[in-house]
């Protein structure tokens, strides 16, 4: 059975998702949004990968060095041991005026015990393998172009004979090695020594990261793996967050839910940043702010669900039919025309955020007055909008309802203005916007509640039940305790429960009805469980929940219910999002001893 058994790699700049045997079958340059070099993930023929193959093979491992993005894959063979040590160097400069993070892929070749052989399987299939990748050896490295179509090439930089590699015929180490994959043409003389010298650069760097991170009572070993993984998601140049590093991993092996998640979708990101300062790590949050700020330059500019990385707005959607797809899964798309769709949830989300930043950072006037104006404009957006049907949550793409939850996140982002106004001294807007918040209120409870089912529905005057509405209450719409909420908890978990996980919904969209558990929405159950009182419940459900992760505790959007399979684009920010708020809940909140005495020092 295949599963997503892959790590991932990165600088924030791009990213690389490397196998358990050790080949690299995803990656983009120069950066995350860019044409592929290889896409073996995406079609194991035509696509493209970087293996080096041990001789005499007799077992594998693969895991991260401690509290960091280097990759380790070690191969235990009859001749000797040897481990590919795979980054994507990050670090800081030593004039500290910023990171050195080039489009670069290092393998350093570690040899552990005897002389073990190996061969090399280097086949990049350039700008998605829509045409033919030409490699030759020039002198000092090999250089790899396209022929026909964009032009695009790649260089290869190795302490190997450049012969050996290419022709793949077997080399046996006795010492260490190296392998340096470039965007561009290296102006140094690259050796074993320099790579290793950046390997341990970035090791320092990750480790000095990771010591940010809070530790609480309990899963902490989770929480640190899932903030590394979300901050390789994040995109240094601009400060946008990506939703998954790949596209067109399918939500069901077979099927057409395939889609392009390289882009800044405005409520995964907010969700992240929100837990990354939740967490310790402050940075990341103010740099997304900046972002929302550059691509909203006007006041009467629409603002969209979802951006390119770079703040692209238009995000066209193609098909690459040339490639099969995972496991068969066609269509393979990039871009994705969900950019077009009107969600109205997004600004309860984005305030929330922008919420956050007034209570808890200093901000300098200047950027106030800029967040204040994107506040008063998102008020306006959501008065005009609050009462038209929209595509939901879910993003779904041919019809447009009355969603609950995108109703309720309007009620949050009117009632997050409002606490912006007071914590602004901005009295003047306090009534006006109040009363708007109490008539959505009062609107959601009418019309979102089903006596039929006896909880809040997935849309207004419907008795299907969706996932989302668990979070009334994170956004402190309803309290736990309240006899409505826990009701509607039990009937959610009641009628979209399989298996152990949870449908988001299970009534027909565009596509039918779903096939695959979403992961968000299990850690979801989980924290409503804890909240509502059934906190042994939910901590057994929670452990459950990690033991379907891949062998490096990754996760993707989606899960198979029967086989516990990983699918969906991987790996996904929004399920580590929701495994590091969850874990947080189920310690209570609660940090370490050791985090207790750094925050009195601090």
């Amino acid at each position: 059975m295949e599963n997503l058994n892959y790590g991932i790699i990165g600088n924030c700049k791009s990213g690389a998702l490397i196998s358990e045997n050790g080949s690299i079958d995803w990656l983009c340059l120069p950066q995350f949004d860019s044409t592929s070099v290889f896409a073996k993930i995406l079609d194991k023929n035509k696509g493209g990968f970087f293996q080096l193959i041990p001789e005499g093979l007799k077992q594998s491992k693969q895991f991260y060095q401690y509290k960091t993005n280097i990759l380790i894959t070690r191969f235990e063979c009859e001749t000797g041991i040897f481990e590919i040590h795979d980054f994507m160097p990050r670090y800081i400069l030593n004039d500290q005026s910023g990171y050195y993070l080039p489009s670069d892929l290092i393998r350093y070749i570690k040899l552990v015990d005897g002389r073990p052989g190996l061969s090399v399987r280097y086949e990049p299939r350039l700008v998605y393998a829509r045409h033919n990748t030409k490699t030759e050896i020039e002198d000092g490295y090999i250089k790899s172009y396209t022929t026909e179509g964009s032009y695009d090439s790649v260089y290869l930089y190795t302490s190997f004979e450049k012969k050996d590699v290419i022709s793949g015929k077997k080399i046996y180490l006795d010492s260490d090695n190296f392998f340096l994959l470039s965007y561009n043409q290296k102006l140094l003389i690259q050796t074993t020594e320099r790579s290793y010298l950046k390997l341990q650069r970035t090791k320092v760097y990750w480790l000095n990261w990771s010591e940010i991170t809070k530790d609480f009572s309990n899963y902490n070993d989770q929480i640190n793996r899932s903030a590394l993984t979300l901050k390789l998601l994040s995109y240094q140049k601009s400060g946008a967050v990506l939703a998954a590093l790949t596209t067109s991993l399918p939500e069901s092996v077979g099927g057409i839910r395939n889609w392009d998640y390289r882009f800044c979708w405005i409520r995964d990101a907010s969700m992240v940043v929100k837990i990354m300062y939740n967490i310790g790590h402050k940075i990341i949050a103010k740099r997304y702010l900046k972002f929302i700020n550059d691509i909203m330059p006007d006041k009467d500019e629409k603002m969209q669900i979802m951006y390119g990385i770079d703040g692209q707005k238009v995000l066209t959607e193609k098909m690459l039919d040339h490639l099969d797809g995972y496991m068969g899964s066609k269509p393979v798309r990039i871009g994705n025309a969900a950019y077009i769709q009107k969600q109205n949830d997004i600004y309860g989300i984005l305030l929330d955020v922008i919420y956050m930043n007034f209570k808890i950072y200093y901000t300098s006037l200047q950027h106030s007055e800029e967040l204040w104006t994107i506040v008063r404009n998102i008020v306006k957006v959501v008065e005009r909008n609050w009462q038209l049907p929209d595509k939901g949550i879910w993003e779904i793409r041919n019809t447009e309802k009355h969603f609950t939850f995108s109703k309720v996140l309007c009620w949050a982002a009117i009632d997050r203005a409002v606490k912006i106004a007071s914590l602004l001294n901005q009295s003047n807007y306090i009534v006006e916007w109040n009363n708007l918040r109490n008539t959505i209120h009062d609107d959601i409870m009418e019309h979102g509640w089903s006596e039929e089912k006896q909880a809040f529905t997935q849309t207004y005057g419907g008795t299907a039940m969706d996932a989302s509405v668990l979070l009334m209450e994170s956004y402190g719409f309803i309290n736990a305790t309240d006899p409505s909420y826990i009701s509607t908890v039990k009937v959610i978990r009641k009628e979209l429960e399989h298996n152990g996980l949870l449908y988001r919904y299970n009534n027909d969209d565009d596509f039918g009805a779903p096939k695959s558990a979403f992961l968000i929405c299990s850690f979801w159950l989980v924290n409503s469980l804890f909240r509502i009182g059934e906190k042994e419940e939910a901590r057994k459900k929670f452990n459950e929940l990690l033991s379907y992760s891949n062998h490096l505790g990754l996760f993707s959007e989606d899960i198979d219910f029967d086989s516990k399979r990983l699918l969906g684009n991987f790996p996904q920010a929004y399920s580590h999002l929701a495994l590091i708020e969850t874990a947080i809940t189920l310690s209570e909140g609660k940090v370490s001893d050791d985090e207790q005495i750094l925050q009195m020092i601090h």
